[in-house]
This record gives C-alpha cells, structure tokens and sequence, in this order.
C-alpha cells in the first residue's frame, strides 16, 4: 500500500534511524518555591546540578541495555536524547527472546526455529515489533533486563516524554490512499498493524467492520423512513436484530484476527505498572520466583466504591441535564415573551450545558482515575480495563440521558411537570414583560410532537459534526496560532538582544531541518486510541436505542464514519506523536460495553414502539395512558427474543470457518507432526511396520512350535513370550488364519453331507 520510505538528506525523508526520542527537560524553577533567604543563583546551581546528575544516569541506563544515544538542544530548556539500539545482533537477539516468550505463554502454537537467523528471514522483524521492543528495553525495570526510564513519574520526573519518529514518507503516501479508497483490504489493515501495532490495527479493524456494515441499517433505514415512518415495529426488530448480528461478528472476528496476527492471548503477557504500589513479596509456589503483592481485599474495597461513584455521577450529571432539561421545556413550552427564540437557541440551556457540563465530566474523569490509581493494578491492562468501565458510565450518561429524559419523562408525564415549571421563572424574569408570560398553563397544555426526534437528530447528525471539528479542527488551528504566536515572540526577543538561548544555534546544517521536525513533534499530544473506541462505542448506542425514532440514523453514521476513519489517520500521522505500537488481542472491555448497548437497545426500541406508535404522541402527557402491563409485557418479550437471538448466532458463528481458524488448525497439526517424527522417525515406523518375515517368504508352522517347544524345555521365556513367539510377522499371521478359516469350511461341509 504505502511507498518504502526513501533514504536521503530531506527532512521528511529520514529519521537518521533514530528508534525514540526521549524529550528531558531540565529546569523546573517553576515548579517549587523558592525560601526568601536562599539566593537565586544558588537554587539554579543547585538545581543544575540535579539536572546535570540526572542526566548522566539516564544516559548510563540507556547504555547499560545496549541503547546509543546522541543528545541535542532543544526549546524551553529541555534536551533531545535520540536513542536507537547499538547492534543489529542485538535486536535480534531482544526478537528471538520476545518470540520464545510468546510461546512459552501460548501466544505462539510452534516454537521458534532454534536458528536464530533462520527465524528472523522465515518471519522478517516488522517496525511494529522493533519499535514495541526498543521502548521495552528503555522503561522495563531494571531486573527484567531494562533501563527503567518512566516518564514523568519516580526518578524520572525530568523525562517529558518518550516517542518514536514519524515516517512522513510513509504517512503521505497513506493518507493519499485512504482518501483514494472507499473500503480498507486486508493488506491495509496489515501494514497499519505492522506500522502502528495491533491495537490501533483493532480499532481501524472494528471502525472498516462497523462502516461496512452500517451498509445494510442504512439502506433499510431509508426504506423504512419512506415507507414505514417513525417508530415501526417492523424496523425496531430488524435493527435488534442486526444490533445482535453485529456485536457477535465482531467477537468472532476480532478471535479470527488475533490469530492471524499471530497475537491470541498476547494479554497473558501483560505490561507491569510502574506506579504498581506492592505491600510484600511471596514466592511463587509453581514457579518459585519472588512476586509483589497487593492484598486482594483491599483492592476489592476500592473497586466497591465504583457502586456509590456511579451513583454519584448520575446524580450529578443528571441533575445538570435535568435542570437544563426543565428550562429548555419552560422557555419553549410556557414561556410566551419577547426574546424566545434567542433564549432558546443561544442562551438557555446552552451556555449552561457548554460551561458547567465539561468542568463537571473533568472533576468526575479525573475523580476516576484517582479511584482507578487506588485500587492498584499490578498490570496496565487491568488499570486501563478499569478506568474505561468508569469513563464508559460517564459517558452513558451525558450522551443518552437527555434523550430518555424526553421518551420517557416529558412525553408520559408532561402534564403533571410543565404546570410546576414555574421555579425557572427566574431565568427568563429580566426579559418578560408581564408575569402571564411565564406562568405555566393549568389546563389544554399540549406536548411538542417534534422534540424528541429533533433531539435524536441533534445527537446524530449535529453532535457528530461539532465532534469531528473539534477532534480534528480545533487542534490544528489551535497548533497553527501558537507556533505562530511562538515564531513571533522569538524574532522579537532576538531583536530587542535578549530572551532564551535560540535552541537552534548549535544545530548542524545537515541535520537542521531534520531536528526542527522533531522539535515540532515533541510538542505534540499524545494519541489516544480510547477516545476514538469510546467515540464509536457510543455511536452504536445511539443506533441501538434510539434509531427507532429517526430510522435514517444508519445513514448519518455511514458518512460520518468514512470521514471519520480518514481524520483518525490524519490525527495519528499529523496532530499526535506517533503511538507506541503496543499489541492486543481484542478491543478490550469495549465488547461487554457493546453487548451491553446492543441488549439495552432491545429494551428501549420495545418501549419507544410501544408508546409512539400510531399518532407519534404517545400518552400525551397523560400518565395514566399507559398500560403498564402492556409495556412490561413487551420489553420482556423483547429481552427473551434478543437473549434467544443471541444464543442461536453465536451458535451458528461458530460453525462457520474462518482464515483465522484455518491457520490455527494448520500450525496445530504441523506442531502435532512435527513432534511425532521427531519422537519416532521414519526409519523406526517403517522398520516397525515390516518386522518379521518377508512377505513372500514360505511358512513353516513346526519351525516356531518348535521353537516354543524347546524354550519351554529349556526353561527359558515366560508364556507370554512364548505365546507370542509362535507367529512371526504379518504374513505368518494372514497364513496361518487362512488355514484355520480352510479348515472350518471343509469341516463344515462334512457337516452338511
């Protein structure tokens, strides 16, 4: 797909085989307070010194692993350490041993090839796994072989960051051909695994899987919208009923490509934490290795509180959208004044909901993530396992609660709330000329028919555009003005002959432009492939529980994704630091979020059809309209005709091939053959299989018996040996049966005469 990248002096064009750069920033003046009697060039000699110290250990560890470094000036008082492995030997030595390990643990069906080299041309090293293993070598501990460099956390406060280059060539040519492609093949979902890992392959994976199959909703949901209308029941079944199809696809297909990849169960060999904070160390009564430990129960405690968190969260969060909820009804419902519309649209509730709404989700995101660091993850799969349950309730939250708020709060039980809306009287007061105005009618109140779908286009088609812009956009320009703003305030200090020291004056004009870049890119975040998981985990929901009201859903999504895929490829190659290319096995706990989105969506397309369909009304505010026997009734029904869905594809699923399957069974088998000539080669087996006399050697009964006779007489042998002394051969044995089988039938033929 992508063209190798070319060798030569342009900056874009080379990395000068750099493997990481590791971003030390050496002055923190800024960070601690100095005492008034301490004078300030004693605290920066101090402070230089430390820095100074520091330094040399980090280069010390890095070469103690095998690592060269090479170290260059950078901006904001911080140096660049260029790192890559000192012998080629040498990483294939650190290869070998990560594919041993591999299948030690499983990961691999066969063993390596004991030749080393022989190894490495049979299965080539991709950048991915150099990469992975170059950055294990820099933060692994020290006792499991590496320098245990840890940035911004223990000793290594000074270490900023530690990222790889991006290959600019490749990238180019990578964003050209997904903009050129309508669908990405198999050999695009390889070189980005080889490329960037198989995480983030596992997300482009489930995001081409997603789009593709979107395809169908999205036409059946534009039929449906022209023929059916909202709220059919024929196309809430159908939709279930493709919800179920597709969580349980993409089970099997995420097994299939962990196969293929060569990566199934790869989450046996986890990543330890740094900030893994053990209370003992125990032998291990298998292996007898010494393993920290961390009192279970204390973790359990800790994961107790996500119980009172959750609820927490819901109360916050909920009585936010349900206040914002309850003026935007006053002012659009009751409220009858001057200025109504521009309340509505650009003062109330948005400025509320945009202000409060995202410094509520910070303190509560990072509330859980203190929860999620106190409940102590030995490994960084269980920690961030943990913190996405979290994070996946937030967002449960603030993106569907408004819209069940409307289902099924406005619409049943609008005539008992509207009437007590008066207590918003407040935010509207300054605007009304007379208290008629905002009083809230008592009698012949009608509800808004068209609220709850002009919601679920809003969270569908509008939500996905601001998203996208601020996901893409906003960064970009955001990155444009400050190095703007950056290059400004620079020329101007070297005009007036002061400021800092110019990062640049030291550089070599050969490598000038090449450490510009990298200047450049230190700057940049860090890409998160949660988020993304996050972003489509949530579209799926809104698909699953709410399409029923706007049957195009389907079709919005199916555009916004292919847009989608080719900005999450400009985001990892232009607005981020390239990613570490950790591996998987799977999306992770995003499976049980889709499942559990996919069973609720069952539940809410039950009730939604239940209560609209027909005049779109619903109860009409009148609470009493509604049979609750009927909607528990159906929502059960539903529940046990998903649950049986389920079963029954799962079930089919699994008797249908798969590539993946295919080579597990071939490298089984060849591993199975493999062993048996190896225990007992083809000379042995065929020695074996023609031991005793030769086929067409003649037979001689006497000549055994005889044999057996004089063992007997000799006293040699035991009756088993003897008795099976007496035929020799396969031959011997066909012969002597034939006889036996002979004399029957002419002994049997004496009988019937």
């Amino acid at each position: 797909m992508a063209v190798p990248p070319k060798r030569n002096d342009g900056a874009l064009h080379t990395n000068f085989d750099v493997d990481y750069v590791i971003n030390y920033r050496f002055s923190s003046t800024g960070k601690k307070v100095v005492p008034a009697l301490r004078p300030l060039s004693h605290v920066f000699l101090v402070e230089k010194s430390e820095a100074e110290s520091k330094f040399a250990e980090l280069i010390s560890a890095l070469n103690d692993v095998g690592l060269l470094t090479e170290v260059r000036n950078s901006d904001n008082c911080a140096v660049l350490v260029f790192v890559k492995v000192a012998s080629n030997t040498h990483l294939k030595a650190e290869v070998y041993r990560s594919r041993v390990q591999d299948w030690l643990c499983g990961v691999r069906t066969a063993a390596p090839e004991k030749e080393l080299n022989s190894n490495l041309d049979n299965e080539p090293i991709t950048e991915a796994e150099r990469l992975r293993l170059v950055y294990l070598l820099i933060t692994k501990p020290r006792n499991e072989g590496g320098a245990g460099i840890t940035p911004k956390s223990g000793a290594w406060e000074a270490v900023e960051s530690i990222f790889a280059l991006h290959d600019h060539t490749f990238n180019k040519a990578w964003i050209k051909d997904l903009t050129l492609k309508t669908f990405l093949d198999t050999k695009d979902l390889t070189e980005i695994r080889n490329r960037f890992g198989e995480k983030i392959a596992f997300y482009f994976s489930f995001l081409q899987s997603y789009f593709l199959a979107l395809t169908f909703p999205a036409v059946f949901g534009f039929s449906s919208w022209v023929l059916l209308g909202s709220y059919s029941p024929f196309y809430a079944i159908v939709n279930a009923l493709w919800c179920v199809g597709f969580t349980e696809y993409w089970r099997k297909q995420e097994m299939d490509l962990a196969v293929q990849w060569g990566v199934r169960g790869v989450s046996k060999i986890q990543r330890k934490r740094a900030a893994f904070r053990h209370e003992g160390e125990i032998k291990d009564p298998v292996t007898g290795e010494e393993v920290k430990i961390y009192s279970p129960f204390k973790r359990l405690s800790w994961q107790l509180l996500q119980v009172p968190f959750a609820i927490a969260a819901a109360a916050i969060l909920g009585s936010l959208i349900a206040t914002c909820f309850g003026i935007e009804i006053f002012i659009s419902e009751v409220y009858d004044g001057p200025f109504k519309s521009y309340l509505l649209q650009t003062f109330l509730p948005t400025i509320i909901l945009t202000t409060v709404m995202p410094t509520l989700s910070t303190l509560l995101t990072g509330f859980a993530a203190r929860l999620t660091d106190f409940e102590n993850y030995e490994t960084s799969d269980a920690h961030e396992a943990a913190m996405v349950q979290k994070i996946f309730v937030l967002n449960f939250i603030t993106s569907y609660l408004p819209i069940f708020l409307t289902a099924f709060v406005y619409v049943p039980f609008a005539q008992i709330i509207v009437p007590h809306l008066d207590i918003f009287q407040l935010t509207v007061k300054p605007f009304a000329e007379d208290e008629k105005q905002t009083t809230a009618p008592k009698v012949d109140f009608q509800i808004n028919p068209d609220r709850l779908m002009k919601q679920v286009i809003y969270f569908t088609v509008t939500a996905q555009i601001v998203n996208f812009a601020l996901e893409i956009i906003v960064p970009y320009v955001k990155r444009t003005v400050f190095k703007k703003v950056k290059q400004v305030k620079a020329s101007q200090a070297v005009k007036r002959g002061g400021g800092d020291v110019i990062s640049t004056a030291d550089d070599d004009p050969e490598e000038a432009k090449f450490l510009a870049r990298v200047r450049s890119e230190a700057e940049l975040g860090v890409y998160d492939v949660t988020s993304d998981f996050r972003e489509m985990i949530v579209q799926f929901g809104y698909l699953s529980l709410f399409s029923v009201v706007w049957p195009l859903t389907a079709c919005s999504f199916l555009i916004n994704n292919w847009i989608e895929l080719r900005g999450d490829a400009l985001k990892i190659a232009i607005e981020s630091q390239r990613p570490v290319p950790w591996r998987a096995d799977s999306i992770g706990p995003w499976l049980d979020a889709l499942g559990f989105l996919a069973w609720l969506g069952s539940l809410s397309s039950a009730a939604l059809v239940f209560l609209f369909n027909g005049d779109h009304l619903g109860t009409g505010g009148h609470p009493s309209d509604i049979k609750a026997w009927g909607l528990l009734l159906t929502m059960f029904f539903a529940e046990h005709i998903y649950l049986a869905v389920q079963l029954g594809v799962r079930k089919a699923l699994s008797k249908i091939d798969s590539p993946g399957m295919q080579k597990e069974r071939a490298e089984r088998f060849l591993v199975r053959k493999q062993y048996v000539e190896k225990i007992k080669g083809q000379k042995a087996t065929e020695k074996a299989a023609s031991s005793g006399i030769a086929p067409g050697e003649k037979i001689s009964r006497s000549t055994p018996e005889d044999e057996a006779r004089e063992s007997t007489l000799g006293g040699h042998g035991t009756p088993s040996e003897r008795f099976w002394q007496r035929q020799r051969g396969q031959a011997e044995t066909i012969a002597i049966g034939c006889q036996y089988i002979s004399k029957g039938a002419l002994s049997e033929t004496k009988k019937d005469k």
